[in-house]
């Protein structure tokens, strides 16, 4: 079968599996994504085993330890798909709620309807828990969808979504298999071929570094909801609480550097920098975090705990997704926002204060899909926003924007209901 071939019986499964997925009810779906949970969690030691030969692949293949990270499963991280799939299970269905009706002069009733999407492909690098969670988010809400993970991650990518169906199968007889399906082959012209399918794919969303994001929105005939880059920024104002700054640039850019809401650039007020820049420079240091530099930064930290090199106009657009920040000391917190909104990729971004008006101003200006206010810009996240687990994050301002749930996963339909109403 040549790879056009297989493609299109990819495709072709998933948009039956995808009719037979409207004839289930919320009950059932809820009774599967539990029984998807309870095996993920009864098969751990499969799916270690499955990661342990991805974990040795990729080691041959020189990734940075921070993406061997992304890559990794362990006894915490299984508990946390499933956890994730409970979760999904006790939200709401999005699937047929009435989003708006009215009653026309003639007596036509019309309801705005929420529907699944269809056949949604969801293409992604390294991090093997992006199967259960876009799986499970695509099933509640009533999708197909068409797994292509990473050549580094597909052992794992393949016994999960394997664990999910079977499971699913056992709870469900009448669960359409071809409901989860993962790309088996490594080809990158696969990911043409899918996308070009525009007869049965509905949507495509790409989970990655920036690379992958523009080739798959530049080769598809379909919808693609993207990022291109999580390009997320720290701003410490004249007036913070330098505790708690402290604790939420560790965390935004330490905790885990290689996830997309990782801060990439820190923006410190000049009325602060030379108190507060020694203090994170050593907290910087003792995690090895190399920092690029302006050079009123540069001229506070001499001499520093943390490698420092001169930074670059390309520097403070770079996702590094790795122990690199850069650093830059700005006038006021208009010049903070005026840096975020030229540089940055309208990911998430965070100002520290204690100052109300500058805070409002913030929120205000900066364009970004997630702006905080004293809090890490790590939050940017399915789960920490209450949805469970999540299909993506999306800086569109078309459509979804930010962390996507089930509801982003709807789309919509009018229902007409008359009684021999005919236009005159």
């Amino acid at each position: 079968m040549t790879l056009t071939e297989q493609m299109s019986q990819l495709a072709r499964q998933a948009k039956a599996a995808g009719r037979e997925l409207a004839r289930l009810t919320t009950a059932e779906k809820n009774e599967c994504l539990v029984a998807m949970a309870d095996a993920l969690e009864q098969n751990r030691e499969d799916i270690r085993k499955a990661n342990a030969r991805d974990m040795d692949g990729a080691a041959q293949m020189a990734l940075s330890v921070a993406m061997l990270d992304r890559l990794k499963l362990d006894d915490k991280r299984i508990a946390a798909m499933a956890k994730g799939l409970r979760e999904v299970a006790a939200l709401p269905d999005p699937v047929g709620s009435i989003l708006d009706q009215r009653v026309r002069p003639n007596g036509l009733k019309l309801q705005k309807v929420s529907t699944p999407i269809g056949v949604v492909v969801i293409i992604y690098e390294s991090r093997p828990n992006v199967t259960a969670d876009a799986a499970s988010l695509c099933f509640k809400s009533g999708n197909a969808t068409i797994l292509r993970g990473g050549k580094e991650a597909l052992n794992s990518n393949r016994v999960i979504a394997e664990i999910m169906v079977e499971a699913a199968r056992r709870q469900l007889p009448s669960f359409p298999t071809d409901a989860i399906q993962v790309v088996q082959t490594t080809e990158r012209e696969a990911i043409k071929e899918l996308l070009s399918l525009t007869q049965f794919v509905d949507l495509c969303m790409p989970r990655g570094g920036e690379g992958l994001i523009r080739a798959v929105t530049e080769c598809s005939k379909v919808p693609v909801i993207k990022h291109y880059k999580g390009f997320c920024h720290v701003y410490v104002d004249a007036d913070p609480d330098l505790k708690m700054a402290e604790e939420i640039v560790m965390n935004a850019k330490c905790q885990r550097p290689a996830v997309c809401n990782a801060m990439e650039t820190l923006l410190v007020d000049k009325a602060v920098a030379k108190k507060f820049l020694p203090a994170m420079d050593r907290l910087l240091g003792g995690k090895k975090v190399h920092l690029r530099v302006d050079e009123t930064t540069r001229a506070i930290l001499q001499p520093a705990t943390c490698n420092l090199q001169p930074a670059t106009d390309q520097d403070w657009s770079t996702e590094y997704n790795d122990y690199i920040l850069n650093v830059r000391v700005v006038d006021n917190v208009q010049q903070a926002i005026d840096h975020i909104n030229r540089y940055g990729s309208a990911h998430s971004d965070s100002i520290v204060t204690k100052n109300e008006a500058h805070a409002k101003q913030f929120l205000a200006e900066v364009d970004s899909a997630a702006v905080y206010w004293n809090a890490s810009t790590r939050f940017t996240d399915g789960a920490e926003f209450g949805m469970g687990a999540e299909i993506g994050i999306s800086t569109d301002k078309v459509g979804a924007r930010g962390p996507m749930g089930l509801e982003e996963l709807t789309t919509y339909k009018w229902i007409g209901i008359g009684n021999g109403q005919i236009v005159t």
